[in-house]
């Protein structure tokens, strides 16, 4: 990428962050929301729904055909539905082509709030690079970068650095990733290494959220009838 970013980049956290978006704005959950939204969208499934309340995302369950319900609250899977939020214990053969709605603490809870934005990205280590090509080629004039840390309301190092790191991308910087994630693994990693969370927190989510530019796709939410709705998009769209 050799062009630079000219126009305003407004550096936000957490839901508050979310809600004072304004222009191009990406929220940012890498462990492990969009991450996870990646993951499936490599796996060939037909949909994503991106929906804050759980009550939303059960009553959405009946208006879709073949939904598979991914949540999280904690960390931990919501009872009664499919998976958790957890990349490295999705089963392609059980979503490949099917709708999925998906509800968590963090990044689905910045989509919800950020009602002024003029677009919506969703962010991740995984996506980075695709993410600032497509800034780059669409050239708004202002672009949000919303990190939404832990359940929105507390910072994560995760967060902040794919925030730090597009905005390197965009202003024609370098930043050493692999440092940091070494860093990141022994600070805000922490937890995917402690042997009484792994059912929680998989050792593997970590190495499958930190895998740098991964994927060359961007995740663009948009809305239907139905309500929010994750499109893919190529990085020069």
């Amino acid at each position: 990428m050799n062009p630079i970013y000219q126009g305003k980049i407004h550096m936000g956290q957490l839901i508050e962050g979310a809600k004072a978006a304004r222009g191009l704005t990406v929220i940012i959950d890498v462990f492990r929301a969009v991450s996870v939204e990646c993951y499936l969208i490599s796996m060939g499934v037909r949909s994503i729904r991106p929906v804050g309340a759980l009550g939303e995302a059960l009553s959405l369950a009946g208006k879709v055909p073949d939904p598979v319900l991914f949540g999280e609250r904690g960390g931990r899977r919501v009872e009664g539905f499919d998976f958790g939020n957890s990349p490295a214990q999705i089963i392609p053969d059980v979503v490949r082509g099917k709708n999925i709605i998906h509800t968590t603490s963090a990044g689905t809870q910045g989509v919800v709030n950020a009602t002024g934005a003029d677009e919506i990205l969703l962010g991740s280590l995984v996506g980075a690079r695709a993410i600032a090509e497509y800034i780059l080629h669409k050239n708004p004039p202002e672009v949000s970068l919303i990190a939404m840390g832990d359940a929105g309301i507390s910072p994560t190092e995760e967060d902040d650095l794919c925030a730090a790191y597009i905005r390197s991308l965009l202003l024609g910087e370098e930043m050493d990733m692999k440092t940091a994630i070494v860093h990141l693994k022994d600070h805000g990693g922490r937890k995917f290494f402690k042997p009484d969370l792994q059912d929680i927190f998989p050792e593997e989510d970590f190495w499958m959220s930190t895998q740098v530019d991964r994927f060359d796709f961007v995740l663009k939410v948009e809305t239907d009838p139905l309500g929010y709705i994750v499109r893919t998009l190529p990085s020069s769209d």
